[in-house]
């Protein structure tokens, strides 16, 4: 993808997440990164539905501004994206908010870990809940660390949740996968419970991946309630 497309992506995927009511004032960002392994990344301290693409940084992987306006630094949670693309050579984008279902689950500390929808199953399997970390520190960063080896997608500690992707795109859709699948498990509880696909058809729709051209990693089949992976 051209570098000024890229750029126009980041904004549109920024605009939707504000419309979608994920973030709010100047929460969340969104990184990318480019093919000299440099990164794209949204700046701190600005609403989402006001980024345009002059107003995004590019850092190196330490952080380091390289191009940017005058007075325009990326996000201090910039940390964390650095390390997805540390820890995943795989990652070429991240995306950090919070909507409101999976927030919830988030702040309630209970992970989406139910194997009940099969377009979850297939593209997400299990959600976890890292442990807490205060934002702008290493905490963050040291806690999601272990899940990314077989994780897209987790939910941070009383704060939000956090996508990655091969690309923007991706990273985009996983995060509008697990918020929705985070309304229906929330509407399934309320009449009862879902009911979770048996073991041999989750295992069928696992295998299945390929063929649907899903990239990324999945963590199999795992029940996280129990701490048990099977």
């Amino acid at each position: 993808m051209e570098y000024m497309e890229l750029r126009e992506q980041i904004c549109d995927i920024c605009h939707k997440m504000w419309q979608l009511g994920w973030v709010a004032a100047n929460d969340g960002n969104v990184s990318a990164k480019l093919a000299d392994g440099t990164f794209l990344a949204t700046p701190t301290g600005i609403s989402k539905s006001f980024i345009t693409p002059e107003k995004l940084v590019r850092i190196d992987a330490q952080g380091n501004i390289l191009e940017g306006l005058e007075g325009y630094r990326p996000s201090s949670e910039i940390k964390m994206h650095l390390r997805c693309y540390e820890e995943r050579e795989d990652v070429g984008a991240v995306l950090h908010a919070h909507p409101p279902a999976a927030t919830g689950y988030a702040v309630a500390h209970v992970p989406l870990d139910e194997y009940s929808m099969i377009e979850t199953v297939l593209t997400l399997g299990s959600v976890p809940v890292t442990p807490y970390g205060t934002p702008s520190t290493c905490e963050v960063p040291d806690a999601i660390a272990p899940y990314l080896g077989s994780h897209d997608a987790v939910l941070l500690a009383n704060h939000g949740a956090l996508t990655v992707g091969a690309d923007a795109i991706t990273a985009y859709y996983r995060m509008e996968t697990l918020e929705l699948f985070a309304k229906i498990s929330l509407n399934a509880h309320l009449l009862g419970g879902a009911v979770e696909l048996s073991r041999e058809n989750i295992d069928r729709l696992i295998g299945m991946r390929q063929g649907y051209g899903v990239t990324g990693r999945h963590p199999g089949y795992r029940h996280y309630r129990s701490g048990e992976e099977e």
